[in-house]
């Protein structure tokens, strides 16, 4: 019988799903989703997670609770770096404590530490530790591991040209290309488990393509091309997810193509609320393009956030149609 793992449909699921799910089924164990994320997943997160966490950490509670009867692991990995001298949020480091000290009747948790700060060929060693939880023979978790890239590989490629995430993930490939006028080209900066998880950000992306918006997330500009632009940084930045969204920023800014910026955050990022006060600052000095920021927390209420997109897209839409048109009288 396969041995069934459990990965929670939240956090870093949305960047790196399909690497994971290839591994583990190349080794023969049979992965587990938790369900999307829904009023009773938030609700029962909230309720067991520290006041101070933010959403996405209590966000994860949930989808623990939700999956932890069903299989024979949680893959749970100690996340400390995922790039070279950079980190991520503490708080993924110390998640598999935080689980394994708050919840309840947990299957074995596969906590393995993921730490690429100095090396990416790290990597392979990590995999190795995590395979040998299902195989013993080191030859076949490398093939998994060479599979797994590969798939994680193709993932990023139809992300780069404009697909998002989770029409990949739950297989409805559509890209939004801009084909009149009307549409806008809106750039939108947050993390992953921000941008994507529909029922925290109340369907933002889907409610933008439907106003005639043409998406471009952090995850659609090139590593290179961000790697190039943090070079105006004076200093290296030490934060992953700052590294990316400080230099997609440069670069929505300087291609022209860009008609509106929104930067979604979670109330309590600490990340998010440096990085970007950064890039809003950066933004109103070097340009004229419209930014707007929105905060996302466990109320569920709707109103406010369409509200806020709508008043965002038509002011950029009556900008390009009518702030010529104004007598300059009075």
């Amino acid at each position: 019988m396969k041995k069934k793992i459990g990965i929670p449909k939240c956090l870093l699921y949305y960047q790196y799903y399909p690497l994971w799910k290839v591994f583990f089924e190349e080794l023969g164990a049979e992965v587990i989703l938790s369900d999307n994320t829904t009023k009773k997943i938030m609700d029962d997160g909230v309720k067991l997670c520290v006041d101070e966490a933010c959403l996405p950490i209590k966000l994860f509670y949930g989808h623990v609770l939700n999956i932890k009867d069903k299989v024979d692991y949680l893959f749970i990995p100690r996340l400390t770096s995922v790039s070279k001298n950079e980190y991520i949020c503490p708080k993924f480091g110390g998640l598999p404590d935080m689980i394994k000290h708050t919840v309840k009747d947990l299957p074995k948790i596969i906590d393995t530490e993921i730490n690429l700060r100095k090396s990416k060929k790290k990597a392979f060693t990590t995999a190795l530790e995590i395979g040998q939880f299902f195989v013993s023979d080191k030859t076949k978790i490398k093939k998994a591991f060479k599979e797994a890239i590969t798939s994680y590989g193709e993932y990023r490629k139809k992300v780069k040209q404009g697909v998002i995430p989770t029409d990949i993930l739950d297989k409805k490939l559509s890209v939004v290309k801009k084909n009149d006028e009307n549409m806008l080209n809106i750039a939108v900066i947050g993390h992953s488990y921000n941008l994507y998880d529909k029922y925290t950000n109340m369907n933002m992306i889907e409610k933008l393509k439907n106003n005639g918006i043409n998406v471009i997330t952090v995850d659609m500009v090139d590593g290179k091309i961000i790697d190039e632009k943090v070079k105006q940084l004076n200093k290296q930045m030490f934060w992953y997810f700052g590294r990316k969204a400080i230099g997609s920023a440069y670069h929505f800014m300087e291609t022209g193509e860009i008609d509106g910026i929104i930067y979604l955050m979670a109330f309590g990022c600490g990340v998010d609320s440096f990085i970007c006060d950064f890039i809003e600052r950066k933004i109103r000095k070097n340009s004229e393009i419209p930014f707007i920021v929105l905060n996302i927390d466990e109320h569920t209420g709707e109103a406010g956030m369409d509200t806020r997109l709508e008043a965002f897209t038509d002011m950029i839409r009556w900008r390009y149609r009518d702030e010529n048109n104004l007598s300059a009288h009075g």
